[in-house]
């Protein structure tokens, strides 16, 4: 098997797919709870991003439609968990770059968000970011965690593309 993604199998590219989504959700998981790295809400929901990523991806890989039809409609779902993902990471990123007099004030804890509002103020609250969403914990190759998801976010859509939209 050639390691060029155009060349594999529907199947194979979503199992993939799925793969590098368990494995970076498996990373936030080990540097929170082995580096002692909290996320931040922005962090939190790039996470669940991954996650919806990676289950329609193995749903895919599973099933391995044999139409173009169907191998198109995998790829339009899977493309929205991997967009809302990639602007979640986008805005993550935008607030690390912000000057500091202008990051927005730290805001309450998420769960205590998710207790005391409705689900659709706190989606709006962590959307627009607070100062906690702005620090940088961690570098890798001078890329920050929210830079490498906003990354893979991109990789990703354009794996599920790939797969979809291919001919054969």
């Amino acid at each position: 098997m050639t390691l060029n993604p155009s060349r594999w199998s529907f199947r194979s590219q979503c199992l993939a797919g799925f793969a590098a989504c368990v494995a970076l959700v498996g990373f936030a998981i080990f540097s929170q709870f082995q580096w002692g790295l909290q996320p931040c809400p922005l962090c939190i929901f790039q996470r669940i991003a991954f996650a919806a990523l990676g289950v329609v991806l193995l749903v895919a890989g599973l099933h391995a439609p044999r139409g173009a039809g169907g191998r198109m409609a995998y790829g339009l779902v899977a493309l929205v968990p991997a967009l809302v993902g990639a602007g979640i990471a986008a805005r993550h990123v935008w607030l690390t770059h912000l000057p500091a007099d202008e990051v927005p004030a730290c805001g309450p804890p998420l769960s205590f968000m998710m207790e005391a509002n409705p689900l659709t103020d706190v989606i709006r609250q962590v959307l627009t970011g607070s100062g906690e969403c702005a620090n940088v914990d961690w570098t890798f190759l001078g890329l920050s965690m929210p830079a490498w998801s906003l990354l893979w976010f991109i990789l990703l859509a354009l794996l599920v593309l790939s797969a979809a939209f291919r001919r054969g």
